[in-house]
């Protein structure tokens, strides 16, 4: 018998949001029936793209009933891109918590999401990076009892600092069959937790000597990474960006262009210029936008 808390009951046994929505401007499903479990989930977005509705049709266990339910009261009132940074952990977190043998449900129940955004963005002509990368699609088959891609393992192992193969297991069903891909698991783990060691050292290195060059070098390699990697993103769109000044870590910016009376210029700074920015040159960078 599984240890459910208050707010798992509460979802399984009185779902939010269950149905279908015959106009949706969004529509996933994720896994398979034959696997045990599956979710279609469906979105509905007003004038200015917000989630003003969520439904969804499940076939699975209490855990996977009580996430989607979750996963709808998280996203409704959201627009896309504040919903595209909603998480597994997120779920568990509104539900408690989940048994650790339950957590592919919450991981579920994350990638309806992300597809049903993809979903949206294909009909409006865009793409949509993230959700097209961690494709479960994408990659080599590991699990072939459960159809999880080496691709998949990485991405919830990161997401969720997964060391071992049954915390695999319990987050994405992968070796809990035949077993086979067990020791597989365990080489993809160990290469991938060594290949973010490495990065992250020399993440430290790249930030030692970004801070460590001249007001003019910092405003070159500034404004290499704009206009190579962030000005061509966002010409897509019709906008721009230039490099007003650069004050110790702080990089000052001006959207042009259609980013310029964009409502959502805030959310374009900080999760694209300045994580770009970070990536590239340093951690410590923090961008301004100038008006």
């Amino acid at each position: 018998m599984w240890n459910y808390t208050p707010k798992v009951m509460e979802h399984f046994l009185n779902p939010k949001n269950v149905g279908e929505i015959e106009d949706a401007d969004a529509v996933a499903e994720v896994g398979n029936i034959t696997c045990g479990d599956a979710l279609k989930l469906y979105l509905k977005l007003d004038s200015e793209g917000r989630i003003v509705d969520a439904k969804f049709r499940t076939f699975g266990c209490a855990s996977a009933i009580a996430s989607s339910s979750a996963l709808t009261e998280l996203i409704k009132g959201k627009t896309l891109e504040e919903a595209a940074k909603v998480t597994n952990k997120d779920i568990v977190a509104l539900l408690g918590s989940l048994p650790e043998e339950k957590m592919h449900c919450s991981v579920m129940g994350m990638e309806a999401l992300q597809a049903a955004i993809a979903d949206y963005k294909k009909r409006h002509g865009e793409t949509y990076e993230v959700a097209e990368s961690d494709d479960d699609h994408e990659g080599r088959i590991v699990c072939k009892c459960f159809n999880v891609t080496d691709a998949k393992i990485r991405k919830i192992a990161l997401a969720n600092n997964l060391h071992t193969v049954e915390q695999i297991t319990d987050y994405t069903k992968a070796g809990g069959a035949c077993g086979r891909c067990l020791d597989e698991i365990q080489q993809i783990l160990d290469d991938l937790w060594h290949e973010h060691k490495m990065a992250e050292e020399k993440k430290a290195s790249t930030a030692n000597d970004f801070d460590s060059l001249s007001p003019v070098k910092k405003i070159l390699r500034v404004s290499a990474v704009l206009e190579e990697k962030i000005l061509p993103a966002l010409q897509k769109d019709g906008g721009g960006i230039e490099l007003e000044d650069i004050d110790g870590d702080v990089v000052k910016v001006r959207l042009t262009g259609h980013c310029s009376a964009c409502a959502r210029s805030s959310l374009t700074i900080g999760s694209f210029v300045e994580a770009q920015l970070r990536k590239d040159l340093s951690p410590r960078i923090k961008v301004e936008q100038v008006r």
